[in-house]
């Protein structure tokens, strides 16, 4: 009976480590995600840990291989010596012809579920760089230069080699630099090529009196005016000039709300944001409630504290983010909220709309996390 009662034990004693073993494995796991992929909108970590005797086991699915890369050295730190990493990575499984993608359409639409139905995500606009994750279907999952994460029909994205993209990357482009244009057959002709919109990105490929040839990144070329666009490398060396990101703020003033716009036809809230600093050569975070999480926090009930250009956050009374405004002076903002219009934050204002959660200020943080110059974007340089 002791004998019995003493194997008992070992077993049950055997079973317990396992079962902590797993749990353990699990809260590092956990702890990793909270660290490297807080966000699903940015980052794909859909993975999991089994244990059978001292090994154990992690499946599922990431976006990168640094990732995966990530789980084996995390679990080896916090003392698992039997580890099989079975993680699949996505763009390791795409071919080496499709891991890259430049947009080729002046906006392209890109959704939260690959089909025509699912809501839009986001927009890319022509010239724009993509990771391409899944390549597996007509829809691509694609990743652009702010991580966001969405997918896009392939027939919206010029695919590249990596060799391809160094080259992009170091060719002579020019970017647009008005509202929006048409890139048209032929020096003086009507014959449209295709619609631009503001920041669109198209390779040099000689020019004519006041005339330049641009190439898109699906091989079509057509003629712009020079005066309509500037040189990419150029233009990118800008400094942060609010008057800029201001101004073209203002030019969309009357355009519509669009869920997921980013681009100057039309927009939702944090489009225009992400549109009006784009310009100055800026890349913010897509949502209004990412961009919420970065630069110089200011407090929502010292908004008087805000300067021009700040970005102010509105949402619920739970302190949720739904909604951005970029501020003016003297209490007035202007935001896309059915359409883009300028309000006020004073209650005493006719014009008072919303009072703020918090403010951010890009001025002043430029390297920081999600605010960063296209110059120092390796996607672009």
């Amino acid at each position: 009976m002791r004998k019995i009662f003493k194997t008992l034990c070992v077993a049950l004693l055997a079973a317990s480590s396992i079962t902590a073993m797993a749990a353990s494995a699990t809260d590092v796991l956990t702890n990793l995600k909270s660290r490297i992929a807080p966000d699903k909108r940015t980052a794909i970590f859909d993975v999991k840990a089994a244990t059978s005797g001292s090994t154990v086991t992690v499946t599922g699915t990431v976006g990168l291989q640094e990732q995966k890369d990530a789980i084996g050295k995390e679990l080896a730190d916090k003392g698992f010596a039997n580890v099989k990493n079975n993680v699949k990575v996505l763009h390791n499984a795409v071919p080496e012809g499709k891991k890259w993608g430049i947009v080729t359409l002046a906006i392209a639409s890109m959704r939260c579920e690959g089909k025509h139905a699912g809501e839009m995500a986001t927009q890319g606009i022509m010239g724009q760089p993509v990771r391409v994750l899944d390549a597996s279907g007509d829809w691509y999952r694609v990743q652009t230069p702010d991580n966001y994460i969405s997918y896009v029909p392939s027939s919206s994205i010029a695919c590249k080699t990596a060799a391809q993209m160094k080259a992009w990357r170091e060719a002579k482009r020019y970017i647009l630099t008005v509202h929006s244009a048409f890139l048209v057959e032929a020096p003086q002709s009507d014959a449209v090529v295709t619609d631009l919109v503001l920041g669109s990105i198209l390779e040099y490929k000689g020019e004519e009196g006041e005339w330049l040839k641009l190439a898109l990144p699906d091989g079509r070329f057509g003629w712009i005016k020079k005066a309509q666009v500037q040189e990419f490398a150029q233009w990118a060396k800008q400094d942060l000039n609010l008057d800029l990101v201001m101004k073209t703020a203002h030019s969309m003033m009357g355009h519509g709300y669009l869920w997921g716009g980013t681009s100057s036809k039309v927009t939702d809230c944090s489009g225009l944001v992400k549109v009006s600093y784009f310009s100055n050569g800026i890349i913010l975070a897509r949502d209004a409630s990412q961009q919420a999480l970065y630069g110089e926090k200011i407090k929502g009930s010292e908004w008087n504290k805000c300067k021009f250009g700040d970005l102010l956050f509105f949402g619920n009374k739970n302190g949720r983010v739904t909604h951005v405004g970029l501020y003016i002076k003297d209490g007035k903002y202007i935001h896309c909220s059915g359409r883009v219009k300028i309000n006020s934050l004073d209650p005493k204002d006719p014009a008072y709309l919303y009072s703020p959660l918090s403010a951010s200020r890009i001025e002043g943080q430029m390297g920081t996390a999600y605010i960063t110059y296209v110059r120092n974007h390796p996607w672009y340089f």
